[in-house]
C-alpha cells in the first residue's frame, strides 16, 4: 500500500480586501511518498497560495490538511515551526542563501536549527547532500561567488538537510537559463526515482511540469484536473 505523505481535504481560502472572494475552492487530493507531482495553471489561478497553505505557513483556511498522517489543522505555531522544519524542505524562485556564510554553512542552517545531530554530524551530512548534487567542490566558497544555476542547487542541498518526508518548490526553475532549468529538473527527478523523495512544485514552465509523475491544474482556485 502507497504510503501517504500529504493530504489536503476540502480546503477553502478567502482574501478579504475589502471585498471578500475566493481564492481557493474545495482542494481535495493526497501525495504519495516517492511521488514527483507538479501544480500547473495560469498566473493568479492559486497555486502559489495552495503551496503556502500546504506548507503550513498559512493557517486561514477551511478545511483539513495531514502532513505524514498528522493534522495540521488548528496547531499552533510552535508545532507547525517544528513540522516546517523537520518535515518539510523548501525551494524557492530565489535562492535565499546568506552571503556572509559559504556554501556548506549555507545548506547545514536548517540542521542546526532543528539541532537533532551534533555539528559535526551536519557538516558532514551538508557534504553528502552536496555530493549528490554534484557540488561538494563549492563547499568552502562563499555563497556569493557561485553561479545562478549553482546557487539553485545549493539552495536544494539546503532542502534536503533534514532528510524531509516532501520537498515544496515555488518556481524553482524560474530564474534559470534552459540548461539550468533542465539540471534542476534532473536532480528532482533522482531524488524522486534514487531516493524516493516526494516533491511538490508549483510551475508555470509546461515543459518541465510534462516531465513529472503527475500534474495538479488549477484554474480559478479550483483542481480541474490531477
Amino acid at each position: 500500500m502507497s504510503e501517504i505523505i500529504l493530504e489536503a481535504r476540502h480546503i477553502n481560502k478567502s482574501f478579504h480586501d475589502p471585498v471578500t472572494f475566493p481564492v481557493l475552492t474545495d482542494i481535495t487530493f493526497s501525495i504519495n511518498k516517492g511521488e514527483f507531482v507538479s501544480v500547473t495553471g495560469k498566473s493568479g489561478c492559486g497555486k502559489s497560495t495552495l503551496l503556502y497553505v500546504l506548507s503550513t505557513m498559512d493557517t486561514d483556511y477551511e478545511g483539513e490538511l495531514l502532513i505524514d498522517n498528522e493534522m495540521m489543522t488548528d496547531k499552533k505555531e510552535a508545532t507547525l515551526a517544528r513540522v516546517r522544519n523537520e518535515k518539510i524542505g523548501f525551494v524557492f524562485q530565489f535562492h535565499y542563501l546568506l552571503n556572509e556564510f559559504n556554501v556548506l554553512r549555507n545548506v547545514m542552517l536548517p540542521g542546526l536549527k532543528l539541532n537533532k545531530y551534533p555539528e559535526k554530524e551536519i557538516e558532514h551530512r551538508a557534504m553528502e547532500k552536496l555530493k549528490i548534487l554534484g557540488i561538494d567542490h563549492l563547499a568552502l566558497k562563499k555563497a556569493n561567488l557561485v553561479s545562478g544555476g549553482e546557487k539553485q542547487r545549493v539552495a536544494i542541498a539546503r532542502a534536503l538537510i533534514n532528510d524531509p518526508h516532501i520537498i515544496m518548490g515555488d518556481e524553482p526553475t524560474g530564474n534559470l537559463d534552459n540548461k539550468n532549468s533542465d539540471i534542476v529538473f534532473d536532480i528532482f527527478k533522482q531524488l524522486a526515482a534514487e531516493f524516493n523523495q516526494t516533491l511538490l512544485i508549483v510551475t508555470h514552465d509546461e515543459a518541465f511540469a510534462a516531465r513529472t509523475n503527475r500534474i495538479i491544474k488549477m484554474e480559478d482556485g479550483k483542481i480541474i484536473s490531477q
